[in-house]
């Protein structure tokens, strides 16, 4: 398996907001613009702005931004919420950084082959989070 959906697999799909996993599937269906390669959000995380209006985010960045149940609003709180994901990550894969191997990936292939791999994986996780589930909630 490759190192990006075994850090998916065993990580993000695992901590990410359910909500926002939802969002994400649509996001990567539609061929969202919002869902941004190549930077963390729209405008850049820097101190400066961090009280502006999210415009645009990455994969993990998106799940907080446009989560239904708790969305983010600015660049700040999306920030905030990649960093949180990837600590988190971190701890489950018990490898400092190895989140960056999906992150990578998701840089760093064309966005038509990234966008048909990870709608599956999403998709996989948005199924196994729903069977945990208890029904009404």
């Amino acid at each position: 398996m490759e190192s990006w959906r075994e850090v998916w697999r065993k990580a993000f799909g695992r901590v990410l907001p359910l909500a926002g996993l939802r969002a994400l599937a649509d996001a990567l269906r539609d061929d969202d613009p919002r869902l941004r390669q190549g930077n963390t959000t729209c405008p850049p995380p820097l101190m400066c702005v961090s009280d502006w209006p999210c415009e645009g985010a990455c994969a993990l960045g998106f799940t907080g931004w446009q989560n239904a149940d708790d969305p983010l609003a600015t660049v700040g709180e999306v920030e905030e919420h990649f960093a949180a994901m990837c600590f988190q990550a971190d701890q489950l894969l018990g490898e400092p950084a190895g989140c960056g191997w999906f992150l990578n990936w998701f840089d760093d292939t064309p966005r038509d082959v990234m966008r048909a791999d990870l709608l599956p994986e999403v998709e996989r996780a948005i199924a196994e989070r729903e069977s945990l589930t208890p029904a009404g909630d």
